[in-house]
């Protein structure tokens, strides 16, 4: 069967055609319309050129999907959209695209959430699907969560940020220290600039919440304790490199010691790794030592790096799963559009 898949929650309006049979699945098609040289004079997404650009792009962006996959609206079997949590506006352009198609093509349509999006990035094209019960240590420009799955769309958030996100402290940290937008890959950039060098790194920043008992994320701190020590080094712009490691060394520590702790807490078959920070190649890389070191027994999977960022190929996964789970009926209910559309175990 073949799923169409629609994202459109912040600046990235794009399209996603997905082969399934029984759990084996197979993207025929990505394509993504990326607003990121417009927001990136802004320093940040501005909601309202967002949701112009997805009315413009929207279309476009599914016609080429369908084209690149080459089939034909009615050899499709449903449509996933991103119901939320996003930008409204964004949202919008989205859903009521998709709910328009629907009624035109005679389609099911299938909610999707965006987190839950982004763990199904790691089900796409996998020899061996993940297992459950398994963890989700998902990381993005809005959200950092640990979420408990017990089996396909069973979900349970155990961890959450009580502040910035991990990729919100990398945007604003990016912008303390005069980098471009988004700051994930330029910090990034940076901090392996320093670790090829393999100097020793003399500037000390604090894990924030790593010996608390739950297992929470609060970034708000980390970037305050940079902007202080950025405000007392006025020599700082000689080492920007430095500073960018000792920032992604902390948010990436804070990461690991979390998932691990969570792990140790809920005995999971599969840890998965999802989201945009989920780039991040330093991240893969401790995670992938530290579970093989203390938690052996337990399968990490990272996500295609194709499918880190937003994506519509993890929502028309996600959405085929649903579909699938169901035996074969689409989920239309749709709750009322919210830009938090809160995940909750269902």
């Amino acid at each position: 069967m073949y799923i169409l898949g629609i994202e459109s929650s912040c600046d990235e309006s794009a399209a996603s055609v997905l082969k399934a049979s029984g759990q084996k699945t197979e993207i025929l098609s990505n394509v993504i319309s990326s607003q990121i040289d417009i927001h990136a004079q802004y320093g940040g997404v501005i909601p309202e050129i967002a949701a112009r650009e997805h009315v413009l792009n929207i279309l476009p962006t599914i016609e080429a999907a369908l084209r690149q996959a080459k089939i034909q609206a009615k050899d499709l079997k449903a449509i996933a959209v991103t119901q939320g949590p996003g930008l409204l506006s964004s949202l919008i352009a989205g859903v009521e695209t998709a709910k328009s198609l629907s009624i035109i093509w005679n389609k099911p349509l299938i909610p999707v959430h965006h987190i839950i999006g982004h763990i199904y990035a790691n089900f796409i094209s996998t020899e061996k699907q993940p297992k459950f019960p398994l963890l989700a240590l998902v990381v993005s420009g809005g959200h950092s969560n640990i979420i408990y799955m017990p089996e396909h769309y069973k979900f349970k958030i155990i961890g959450e940020t009580k502040d910035d996100a991990a990729g919100e402290a990398y945007d604003k940290a990016a912008k303390m220290m005069g980098l471009s937008y988004p700051g994930g890959p330029i910090i990034a950039k940076y901090a392996d600039e320093f670790r090829v060098g393999g100097k020793t790194c003399n500037i000390e920043l604090p894990r924030p919440m790593l010996n608390s008992p739950d297992f929470n994320f609060s970034f708000s701190g980390l970037k305050t304790a940079l902007l202080y020590k950025l405000q007392k080094d006025k020599k700082w712009k000689e080492c920007i490199s430095e500073y960018c490691f000792a920032f992604e060394e902390a948010v990436i520590d804070t990461l690991c010691h979390k998932i691990i702790k969570a792990t140790q807490k809920y005995p999971a078959k599969s840890v998965l790794l999802a989201g945009g920070v989920a780039a991040n190649r330093s991240l893969r890389a401790k995670l992938m030592t530290e579970i093989s070191k203390k938690l052996p027994e337990t399968k990490l999977y990272l996500p295609n790096l194709s499918y880190t960022t937003d994506n519509a190929a993890m929502i028309a996964s996600a959405g085929y799963f649903n579909y699938y789970k169901n035996k074969n009926k689409a989920i239309t209910n749709f709750k009322k559009l919210s830009a938090r559309c809160d995940l909750k175990m269902s």
